[in-house]
């Protein structure tokens, strides 16, 4: 071979000295956002962000799920496919949604604001969440053709219930969504070793941290103050930085006494969608759409709050037995990849919801990186269509029951079989 025919077939490639153009160009999937992600946070901040609460077996669960169900392709044209679809009325480019997460500029100076921004040129809502870091109306402002969804808290003070949908539906914020699970908070023991608080407090481990971290720790003293300004004016922690003590009794604040009564008065305070949000039993699924609610988002808190809990996945096909077509039901907690979307809606779920993954591409590449993590799912998505020969979100839930098999199922009717057991009998 000449040494001008070698010199063709060489390419090099120039450095690449943007972290943030590297990790756009080289992640290829979720987890490799995560590995990103990691090594952009201090310990105790990445700690909060991935783990769970006590022995961790629920976000363990909430992965292994979906590998109990196997994917089984039929032949045929495929056209698209089309990944469009309705959620609570309106047209979403996908059947996913980014579920409410909360402090978000802890992970990113720019916090909510980014997410939103990917959000709407992804053509998918975003759910806000209560203990935003940006105030509603600047995400209304900034993005002004966002699908723009809320996370609210279930208040016993009319006034102040009263006071919060106002400003919801001046800002243009159609839905509601109304986490149920955080009547206590989840011990989440990752936290209590590495002494975590927000902001971080600086002790000897954090001075490390500043070594290994520097650029991360540039960037959060550069910014203004962590405050929730989408609280009750009142609290303090609504206008002025947020110390590490106020953090704590914002975490560990939660009405437990709310139940239904209160649930129902704010379906008839509210002309918008009502999302209810953080339940995994079927009777509670019933309930909400006796009461009149839209939609359903089946969650365990992504295993943060109760360990031992049941995964989305396992109720999901209860839980659409039980309503039909009379709400929509959303799954989150461990998505991960589009397969992981497409067994959802196999199943019976109208749409997924993402927070930890969007969140790794914040940390890893602030906006760009959620559209990003975002596009993957979709390109995902689109992909194992094509394989399992659907051509549209509508046709994949019409037959759902032909493309998955229930791997756990198959091994029980095997092993039953091989020693004369009758399972229905079991």
């Amino acid at each position: 071979m000449k040494v001008s025919e070698a010199r063709q077939l060489i390419q090099v490639k120039a450095p690449v000295f943007s972290r943030r153009r590297r990790v756009l160009a080289n992640a290829f999937n979720v987890e490799e956002y995560r590995k990103a992600a990691r090594r952009v946070l201090p310990a105790a901040i990445f700690d909060y962000l991935d783990g769970g609460s006590e022995d961790e077996v629920t976000l363990r669960r909430n992965r292994a799920v979906f590998d109990s169900w196997a994917l089984m392709p039929s032949w045929g044209p495929v056209s698209g496919p089309d990944t469009s679809t309705t959620l609570l009325g309106e047209s979403s480019a996908l059947p996913l949604t980014l579920t409410p997460t909360g402090a978000t500029r802890l992970f990113h100076p720019e916090g909510e604001s980014a997410v939103a921004a990917a959000a709407d040129r992804a053509g998918i809502p975003y759910g806000l969440a209560g203990l935003s870091t940006v105030p509603m109306e600047t995400i209304a402002a900034d993005s002004p053709g966002l699908d723009r969804w809320f996370n609210i808290g279930l208040a016993s003070n009319a006034q102040v219930l009263r006071a919060k949908l106002s400003r919801c539906e001046a800002a243009g914020f159609r839905a509601l969504i109304v986490g149920v699970d955080t009547r206590a908070l989840g011990a989440r023991e990752r936290d209590l070793h590495n002494g975590f608080t927000a902001p971080p407090s600086l002790t000897l481990s954090t001075i490390a941290d500043i070594a290994r971290r520097p650029s991360w720790w540039i960037s959060f003293l550069k910014a203004d103050g962590i405050s929730f300004p989408n609280l009750d004016p009142r609290s303090p922690a609504a206008t002025s930085m947020v110390t590490p003590s106020m953090w704590q009794q914002l975490l560990g604040h939660s009405d437990a006494t709310s139940g239904w009564k209160e649930l129902e008065a704010l379906r008839q305070a509210w002309h918008g969608k009502i999302v209810l949000k953080g339940c995994v039993n079927p009777a509670d699924v019933a309930k909400a759409a006796r009461i009149g609610l839209d939609a359903v988002q089946l969650s365990n808190h992504g295993g943060r709050q109760l360990d031992h809990m049941l995964s989305p996945m396992d109720v999901l096909q209860e839980s659409r037995q039980k309503v039909g077509d009379s709400l929509e039901i959303y799954v989150d907690s461990g998505i991960r990849r589009g397969s992981d979307i497409l067994k959802a809606l196999a199943l019976g779920a109208d749409a997924c919801s993402i927070g930890r993954a969007y969140l790794y591409g914040l940390v890893a590449a602030g906006s760009p990186g959620v559209e990003r993590v975002i596009q993957i799912l979709a390109d995902e998505l689109r992909r194992t269509m094509t394989l399992v020969g659907v051509s549209s979100i509508p046709e994949l839930k019409a037959r759902g029951g032909e493309i998955l098999r229930d791997i756990r199922r198959s091994g029980e009717i095997l092993a039953a079989e091989a020693s004369g057991t009758n399972l229905e009998h079991k």
